[in-house]
């Protein structure tokens, strides 16, 4: 009920920032260049991810690929008008209906930025916490976890798994090449078990970036050149070892648009986010960086 009246207050305030002229405003900066829109998802529904493409389609934006993003990083190729990047962290099994199909359908390139541990085994860490959590186990909670040293984390994950079991919820190693072979999919590195990198020792974090790029590579027979922090947290130390690893670029979580000048900080790119079962007026409002100016954080 809670989160039902937060998503009806934010479409009528979604509405009244689009009936003001302000994603109009936006739209006319991108068209002239001043911006290229980075945007991410994670899990959407397929009706939420296709009315967002065909809304940029319609109002005259064109889809990069992060290819193109580094070879305009690198004034290989002159800064768009109207240029959009889509991205989706994790891998999350309802991706392959929901996001590579209506990509391929649309023929519009994404990124994805997936955990190689969840592909191998079925599960990203934080649902088997949330199950728990529902359970009245005890445990921590997520957010509890996330300030948690990395080794204390992995310690109490060990106990939750031993008590809760779960059905797959990431795409597997199947579906995954699968989607690797599309001309519009390019699969990113985000890490082996997506821990919080800041959380973790020198060498946990080394591994946890170095491992994740071998396995996506040994398993598609490709390169991977981009990488998403996990949940947007990152140091130069992390920053140093993509350097070090061969990455091209790396993506935050950071709500902003992607300009000539951040275009400089390849390893720091901002993407703005759109959340699961956000009203369409809400989306747009989050494509155009718009509810972010006025609604930091959320």
């Amino acid at each position: 009920m809670k989160n039902k009246i937060r998503n009806i207050n934010a479409k009528i305030i979604s509405f009244l920032f689009i009936t003001l002229g302000l994603s109009r405003q936006v739209k006319r900066k991108a068209l002239r260049g001043d911006f290229i829109l980075s945007i991410y998802f994670h899990s959407p529904e397929g009706a939420l991810f296709e009315f967002c493409i065909k809304w940029l389609k319609k109002n005259g934006f064109h889809f990069l690929s992060e290819k193109d993003i580094v070879a305009i990083a690198k004034n290989v190729v002159p800064f768009p008008q109207g240029g959009v990047l889509l991205t989706v962290d994790d891998g999350w099994l309802s991706n392959e209906k929901n996001v590579i199909a209506i990509a391929e359908k649309h023929k519009v390139p994404v990124t994805l930025f997936i955990a190689t541990h969840a592909i191998e085994h079925g599960n990203y860490w934080w649902p088997y916490v949330a199950k728990a959590q529902e359970l009245r186990m005890g445990f921590p909670s997520i957010a509890e976890l996330k300030t948690y040293p990395n080794k204390e984390r992995e310690k109490i994950l060990t106990k939750v798994k031993t008590k809760v079991t779960l059905e797959r919820q990431a795409l597997s190693l199947k579906q995954l090449k699968k989607a690797a072979n599309s001309a519009y999919i390019t699969i990113g590195a985000h890490t082996v078990h997506h821990p919080i990198l800041t959380n973790c020792e020198d060498k946990e974090a080394y591994l946890e970036i170095k491992e994740s790029k071998e396995k996506i590579e040994s398993w598609l027979n490709t390169k991977v050149g981009s990488f998403a922090y996990p949940n947007g947290d990152y140091s130069k130390r992390e920053i140093e070892y993509l350097k070090q690893l061969d990455f091209l670029s790396a993506y935050t979580t950071e709500p902003d648009y992607l300009t000539k000048e951040r275009l400089k900080k390849i390893y720091q790119l901002p993407r703005f986010c759109i959340y699961e079962g956000v009203s369409k007026p809400e989306a747009i409002c989050r494509m155009t960086g718009i509810w972010q100016r006025f609604f930091k954080g959320s």
